[in-house]
């Protein structure tokens, strides 16, 4: 028996003699004896009673196996409630059959024959209010590219409590109603209230001839498609709701149009 350290308590450290301890390790038992080190824990002391010791490796012990359950538990939920690993979930890495191929194809026939029937059939006519453009298109083709002019967007009141109108060219779906050469413009009543004057009570005196240019087509609600005097303002918003367009192309409109001919206004 050796005493170790300054303490008092005693420790078997070699279970032989140290002559034999010198004959078989020589190295081993020439270095000095360390003092031993332990890790105390301040709720381990040895002064604790047994029963709490107890009790706090059971804490240190079911804390990290709850933790692993309750992780265990998550991803089972999560697994039952995506469908991994299902057999009736599909997986990307498994090659399609022939079902799902042939129910592929028959929906791609469907859709590309409904979309057959929505198609445009002949000319039609597409404006872009945004750009103030207008094309004329034959299914992918494009017949006709041309600067246009529409609705201001402007708002006009007849006082604080009158009439008001406001000058947007509507957008969506229609179709050339009328066509009309030398058109006359028949003044609605914003055109006097623009212009300051008395609304005439005398319908001969709101009419006033070459303001629309050679041709006309009408597509519903008094908005007309038709020409101007002012062919520098074009590609500006500064109509009133209609659509201008210059001499020129005005006239490959008109005869690449017909009634019922489609106008697509976005």
């Amino acid at each position: 028996m050796v005493r170790t350290g300054s303490s008092r308590t005693w420790r078997a450290v070699f279970p032989l003699r140290p002559s034999e301890v010198m004959d078989l390790y020589p190295y081993e038992a020439s270095r000095p004896l360390a003092r031993s080190r332990r890790i105390r824990l301040p709720f381990l002391r040895p002064g604790l009673p047994l029963p709490g010791q107890r009790a706090v490796r059971a804490v240190l012990v079911g804390v990290p196996v709850v933790l692993v359950l309750l992780l265990w538990s998550a991803s089972f939920d999560y697994e039952r409630l995506s469908g991994v690993g299902r057999a009736d979930s599909p997986s990307f890495d498994a090659p399609p059959t022939k079902a799902m191929v042939a129910a592929i194809q028959k929906e791609q026939r469907q859709l590309k024959a409904a979309l057959g029937r929505k198609a445009l059939s002949g000319n039609y006519i597409v404006i872009d209010v945004t750009n103030n453009r207008l094309c004329i298109r034959n299914g992918d083709r494009l017949l006709l590219k041309a600067i246009c002019s529409t609705g201001s967007g402007i708002r006009l009141s007849e006082g604080e409590a009158g009439r008001a109108w406001q000058f947007d060219t509507p957008h969506g779906m229609f179709k050339v109603r009328q066509k009309i050469e030398d058109p006359l413009w028949k003044k609605p009543d914003w055109a006097f209230v623009e212009e300051k004057k008395p609304v005439p009570t005398n319908p001969e005196d709101r009419l006033e001839p070459g303001m629309m240019g050679e041709y006309g087509l009408h597509f519903g609600n008094g908005y007309l498609i038709h020409g101007t005097l002012y062919e520098r303002l074009l590609g500006r918003s500064v109509t009133h709701g209609c659509v201008r367009l210059g001499r020129s192309d005005l006239k490959a409109v008109y005869e690449a149009s017909k009634i019922g001919t489609p106008i697509i206004i976005y």
